[in-house]
């Protein structure tokens, strides 16, 4: 009797794993579809919108980033070709990020970045719909930024 236990939980066992196992697949294969919508949507863009400054009075101000392309590296490791223009400031630079996914929507996490041209910064930037909102750190300043995404044909070719 008490082979016959064994085998039933032995067969319980293999029949749990299967099924993790296909359900991992199956989660796998959902996240490289979303990786690849969110490489593929970002890529060609513009995000036009507004930011911030804690330490400040001064309201919103202005600020685009024209990514041109966006690739996954390996794990939650990215890069995002961008120009970037804010302030007095325009750059074009390889910028590397990590995007962490909360469900099916994706987070740009940038920790003590240093972005040639620019400084270093922190930010954590949530992208939904045509939409991005965020918020930021560069040595003692700080704030939130926000705005759409726009592909990059909508633009005016005057502004680029």
């Amino acid at each position: 009797m008490s082979h016959f236990w064994f085998v039933l939980l032995l067969l319980i066992e293999v029949l749990v794993g299967c099924a993790n196992s296909t359900e991992s697949e199956a989660d796998l294969a959902g996240q490289e579809a979303l990786e690849q919508q969110f490489q593929e949507s970002m890529s060609g863009v513009v995000l036009e919108g507004f930011f911030t400054v804690n330490e400040s009075d001064s309201g919103v101000r202005e600020e685009r980033y024209h990514i041109s392309k966006v690739s996954k590296l390996a794990g939650d490791y990215w890069v995002f070709q961008a120009r970037i223009q804010y302030g007095n400031h325009d750059v074009t630079v390889p910028v590397p990020v990590t995007v962490k996914w909360a469900g099916d929507t994706p987070i740009l996490t940038l920790t003590d970045v240093t972005i040639p041209g620019l400084g270093t910064f922190t930010a954590r930037v949530l992208f939904y719909d045509e939409n991005y909102v965020g918020v930021w750190r560069h040595g003692k300043h700080s704030g939130q930024h926000f705005g759409r995404i726009v592909p990059e044909v909508d633009q005016d070719i005057s502004t680029n």
